[in-house]
């Protein structure tokens, strides 16, 4: 790293301190000039992919979870922070797994669980079309499980 300041590479680490589950901020002094300034470190995944019901493998994309929890929650008194920590926190337990392939059906479970905690009309919303509800008698015992 240089110093945005003279482009020397003598810097020292002055502080470091974790702003969330991702990123680290550490504040740095160029030994030559003596500027100081911050930058934010945030942790490289390896990338993830989906594995589809049908077999297809394609590049893991959170806003194809956001887009869905959007959906369910619509007319909710859920917010869009609330929403983006979900999404985030699914991300980031997928991450944890180590494993660079997942199952939908795995995201598709994470999601259904986060959003019963979160809205259960949401939750209900959600699993209708996840678990491919095809009569009324679907949705009473899919709501009589979270009553």
């Amino acid at each position: 790293m240089k110093c945005p300041f003279c482009s020397k590479e003598d810097l020292k680490v002055l502080e470091s301190r974790d702003v969330d589950d991702s990123k680290l901020r550490r504040r740095r002094e160029c030994l030559a000039c003596k500027n100081r300034f911050t930058t934010y470190e945030t942790i490289e995944i390896a990338p993830l992919r989906v594995v589809k019901k049908g077999g297809k493998i394609e590049k893991f994309d959170n806003n194809k979870i956001m887009d869905g929890i959007i959906v369910a929650c619509e007319k909710r008194p859920v917010t869009t922070d609330k929403m983006n920590k979900v999404v985030d926190s699914i991300e980031r337990a997928l991450a944890r797994r180590g494993k660079k392939d997942i199952k939908s059906s795995v995201i598709g479970t994470m999601v259904m669980n986060k959003l019963k905690a979160l809205d259960k009309v949401a939750y209900i919303r959600f699993a209708s079309v996840y678990k491919e509800f095809e009569d009324v008698g679907s949705f009473k015992d899919e709501i009589k499980k979270i009553s």
